[in-house]
Protein backbone atom coordinates (compact mmCIF):
# COMPACT_ATOMS: atom_id res chain seq x y z
CA UNK A 1 0.00 0.00 0.00
CA UNK A 2 1.33 3.17 -0.65
CA UNK A 3 1.37 6.35 1.86
CA UNK A 4 0.11 8.39 -0.90
CA UNK A 5 -2.94 6.96 -1.34
CA UNK A 6 -3.68 6.19 2.31
CA UNK A 7 -6.49 8.85 3.47
CA UNK A 8 -6.76 10.63 6.65
CA UNK A 9 -8.89 9.27 9.27
CA UNK A 10 -11.55 11.30 10.17
CA UNK A 11 -11.62 10.88 13.85
CA UNK A 12 -8.62 12.27 15.30
CA UNK A 13 -8.24 9.90 17.97
CA UNK A 14 -9.15 5.87 18.94
CA UNK A 15 -9.17 4.07 22.52
CA UNK A 16 -7.44 0.94 21.53
CA UNK A 17 -7.54 -0.21 24.66
CA UNK A 18 -8.73 1.56 28.28
CA UNK A 19 -6.76 4.44 28.88
CA UNK A 20 -4.45 4.06 25.51
CA UNK A 21 -5.31 5.72 22.54
CA UNK A 22 -4.15 6.40 19.20
CA UNK A 23 -4.34 9.30 16.69
CA UNK A 24 -3.15 11.77 14.35
CA UNK A 25 -2.10 15.73 14.17
CA UNK A 26 -4.33 15.70 11.10
CA UNK A 27 -8.02 14.23 10.39
CA UNK A 28 -9.70 13.90 7.26
CA UNK A 29 -12.81 16.54 6.44
CA UNK A 30 -15.56 16.97 3.81
CA UNK A 31 -13.84 20.20 3.40
CA UNK A 32 -9.73 18.73 3.42
CA UNK A 33 -7.43 18.06 6.12
CA UNK A 34 -8.13 19.70 9.53
CA UNK A 35 -5.44 19.90 12.53
CA UNK A 36 -6.01 17.78 15.59
CA UNK A 37 -5.17 20.20 18.42
CA UNK A 38 -5.45 18.25 22.11
CA UNK A 39 -6.27 20.48 24.64
CA UNK A 40 -6.75 18.64 28.31
CA UNK A 41 -8.38 15.20 27.37
CA UNK A 42 -5.08 13.62 28.26
CA UNK A 43 -2.74 12.74 31.02
CA UNK A 44 0.20 11.73 28.82
CA UNK A 45 0.95 12.73 24.87
CA UNK A 46 3.84 11.00 23.58
CA UNK A 47 4.05 12.92 19.70
CA UNK A 48 6.02 11.17 17.36
CA UNK A 49 7.13 13.93 15.09
CA UNK A 50 7.02 17.62 15.91
CA UNK A 51 4.30 20.10 14.93
CA UNK A 52 3.69 23.70 16.54
CA UNK A 53 0.18 24.75 17.29
CA UNK A 54 -1.12 21.10 17.83
CA UNK A 55 -1.17 20.79 22.24
CA UNK A 56 -1.45 19.32 24.35
CA UNK A 57 -2.79 22.07 26.75
CA UNK A 58 -0.90 22.26 29.77
CA UNK A 59 -1.70 19.78 32.27
CA UNK A 60 -0.61 17.36 30.29
CA UNK A 61 2.65 15.43 30.49
CA UNK A 62 4.18 15.70 26.55
CA UNK A 63 6.62 13.64 25.36
CA UNK A 64 7.97 14.41 21.57
CA UNK A 65 10.49 13.07 19.38
CA UNK A 66 10.96 12.68 15.63
CA UNK A 67 11.14 9.27 13.63
CA UNK A 68 10.71 8.78 10.37
CA UNK A 69 7.82 6.43 9.04
CA UNK A 70 10.60 4.79 6.77
CA UNK A 71 13.61 2.10 7.79
CA UNK A 72 15.00 3.23 11.71
CA UNK A 73 18.29 3.45 12.86
CA UNK A 74 18.99 2.18 15.71
CA UNK A 75 18.87 4.97 17.58
CA UNK A 76 15.02 6.02 16.81
CA UNK A 77 14.32 2.52 17.36
CA UNK A 78 15.71 3.06 20.77
CA UNK A 79 13.19 5.93 20.59
CA UNK A 80 10.45 4.03 20.30
CA UNK A 81 11.48 1.92 22.70
CA UNK A 82 11.73 4.60 25.37
CA UNK A 83 8.25 5.95 24.63
CA UNK A 84 6.67 2.81 24.55
CA UNK A 85 8.13 2.68 27.98
CA UNK A 86 6.85 5.60 29.02
CA UNK A 87 3.07 4.49 27.84
CA UNK A 88 2.78 1.61 29.30
CA UNK A 89 3.60 2.82 32.71
CA UNK A 90 1.70 5.50 32.18
CA UNK A 91 -1.33 3.15 31.13
CA UNK A 92 -0.23 0.51 33.93
CA UNK A 93 -0.91 3.93 36.84
CA UNK A 94 -4.40 4.36 35.29
CA UNK A 95 -3.17 7.88 32.97
CA UNK A 96 -5.16 8.45 29.77
CA UNK A 97 -2.25 7.99 27.36
CA UNK A 98 -2.62 9.68 23.70
CA UNK A 99 0.05 8.08 21.01
CA UNK A 100 -0.15 10.15 17.89
CA UNK A 101 1.94 10.85 14.65
CA UNK A 102 1.00 12.98 11.47
CA UNK A 103 -2.03 10.89 10.03
CA UNK A 104 -2.18 8.06 13.24
CA UNK A 105 -1.29 5.29 11.25
CA UNK A 106 2.51 4.41 11.39
CA UNK A 107 4.94 5.43 13.91
CA UNK A 108 2.06 6.00 16.55
CA UNK A 109 0.54 2.32 15.91
CA UNK A 110 4.35 1.02 16.39
CA UNK A 111 5.01 2.90 19.37
CA UNK A 112 1.06 1.39 20.47
CA UNK A 113 1.98 -1.97 19.15
CA UNK A 114 4.78 -2.10 21.43
CA UNK A 115 3.38 -0.58 24.06
CA UNK A 116 0.32 -3.44 24.26
CA UNK A 117 3.56 -6.00 23.92
CA UNK A 118 4.97 -4.50 27.42
CA UNK A 119 1.27 -4.81 28.34
CA UNK A 120 1.34 -8.82 27.76
CA UNK A 121 -0.61 -8.75 24.63
CA UNK A 122 0.89 -11.45 21.92
CA UNK A 123 2.06 -10.11 19.03
CA UNK A 124 -1.01 -10.82 16.44
CA UNK A 125 -2.93 -9.64 19.19
CA UNK A 126 -1.74 -6.36 19.57
CA UNK A 127 -1.32 -5.69 15.36
CA UNK A 128 -4.84 -6.91 15.14
CA UNK A 129 -6.16 -4.37 17.94
CA UNK A 130 -3.85 -1.56 16.47
CA UNK A 131 -6.15 -2.01 13.30
CA UNK A 132 -8.93 -2.91 14.13
CA UNK A 133 -9.64 -0.17 16.57
CA UNK A 134 -7.72 2.81 14.69
CA UNK A 135 -7.65 1.72 10.98
CA UNK A 136 -7.21 -0.91 8.67
CA UNK A 137 -4.73 1.21 7.06
CA UNK A 138 -2.18 1.68 10.88
CA UNK A 139 0.76 -0.36 10.05
CA UNK A 140 0.86 -0.42 6.50
CA UNK A 141 4.58 0.39 6.81
CA UNK A 142 6.12 -3.23 6.31
CA UNK A 143 8.90 -2.07 8.10
CA UNK A 144 7.16 -1.47 11.28
CA UNK A 145 5.54 -4.46 11.02
CA UNK A 146 9.04 -6.60 10.80
CA UNK A 147 10.48 -4.58 14.07
CA UNK A 148 7.71 -5.57 15.88
CA UNK A 149 7.66 -9.47 14.38
CA UNK A 150 11.67 -8.83 15.16
CA UNK A 151 10.65 -7.43 19.36
CA UNK A 152 12.06 -4.00 18.35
Amino acid sequence: MEYRFVPFDDQPWHEIIPGLFMGGHFRNDSGGLLPVIVADEFDVVISMIRLDGHGPGTSAVHHACHVPDGQLTPAEMAEVRAMSDLAAEAVRSGQKVLIRCRAGYNRSGLVVAQTLLLLGYGLDEAINLVRTKRSSFALHNPYFVEYLNAGT
